[in-house]
């Protein structure tokens, strides 16, 4: 077996301003689709409009993702945290531990990227339901 490269302190201290960054524009995410959603759950008690109903289960959908956006974005940090404790002792679990950091990193940006699609589609499905009226109205 091939021995491994010494795995410096920097390696996995590049991660932490990336994660960073993606934990606040997470979180940001978060409060705004949460804002939404109370807004369109108060419009929906008011209509009853199946159309608003199925914005909310998008949007809980949504949300879903980015928890699990942000739920592993601090496990990579946790990984990252631990690879930088276990390079004085071991070098081997140090690596190990910073490649899982980076499989969690990977996982969150796949999560922000399906959230990402789902809130495309949610606003194409607004424009053409706007458009439709629009078009219905003035045929």
């Amino acid at each position: 077996m091939t021995e491994m490269k010494e795995l410096s302190y920097n390696t996995p201290g590049l991660l932490f301003p990336a994660i960073s960054l993606l934990m606040l524009a997470y979180t940001n995410r978060f409060f705004a689709l949460a804002s939404l959603v109370r807004q369109l759950l108060e419009k929906f008690r008011e209509s009853q409009d199946t159309h608003v109903y199925y914005q909310i289960q998008n949007l809980q959908k949504r949300i879903s993702l980015v928890r699990r956006s942000q739920a592993f974005g601090i496990s990579s940090l946790i990984a990252c945290i631990l690879s930088l404790a276990w390079i004085s002792w071991d070098n081997q679990i140090a690596w190990y531990l910073f490649g899982i950091a980076l499989f969690l990193m990977v996982g969150s940006l796949a999560f922000a990227l399906w959230e990402i699609q789902l809130s495309a589609k949610a606003l194409e499905i607004e424009i053409q339901t706007v458009l439709g009226k629009w078009e219905r109205g003035n045929a």
